[in-house]
């Protein structure tokens, strides 16, 4: 909790200020995350910010929903439950994975897709070493099971030596190059 919380919301508040910061006319823009246009990626992430709301304090899986233009809200309301010392422990009945794996998928959803809508709108998405590092240790660790899920795509070629950033992206399927 003392590591990951502090790298949640840094993450939670540029990916809010990102999604504010994109007008309707970039809606229908592709992304690098395939499924999604740019409007479709937002509503995956409101969604996303309710779920994992949901699964720290212990409630159900949710369905997405249309898009609603609240990202910041969602996302704060989530942050408030990572806050609370219960939220790291034990087991999610929604979904049963230990808490702390959901605030490691959590930070892996606002980083890619922070990154993937900063790629298709022209706009600088800044991920620090630390959450760089944290975030290809989480997908390292997670990429079998999250291709089997539908979460990561199919690995792209990255170099070695590359960046932990660029390392990641290319571990859930994203090329560090790609351009619109």
């Amino acid at each position: 909790m003392e590591q990951m919380l502090p790298l949640l919301r840094n993450a939670t508040r540029r990916t809010a200020d990102l999604v504010e910061s994109i007008g309707e006319e970039q809606h229908a823009l592709p992304t690098p995350c395939a499924e999604y246009d740019v409007k479709a990626l937002i509503n995956h992430l409101e969604w996303g910010a309710s779920l994992f709301e949901s699964l720290a304090a212990d409630g159900p899986m949710i369905p997405e929903k249309e898009y609603s233009g609240d990202f910041r809200e969602r996302a704060e309301r989530m942050l408030a439950v990572w806050e609370r010392p219960e939220a790291w422990e034990g087991v999610s009945p929604g979904l049963g994975l230990p808490k702390p794996v959901l605030a490691s998928m959590c930070l892996c959803d606002l980083l890619a897709h922070g990154w993937d809508l900063a790629k298709a709108t022209g706009r600088t998405y800044e991920i620090n070493e630390e959450e760089a590092v944290v975030l290809l240790g989480f997908v390292q660790q997670m990429a079998p099971t999250g291709r089997q899920r539908g979460a990561f795509g199919e690995e792209v070629a990255v170099p070695d030596d590359a960046p932990a950033l660029d390392r990641a992206l290319g571990i859930i399927g994203r090329d560090p190059s790609w351009t619109a």
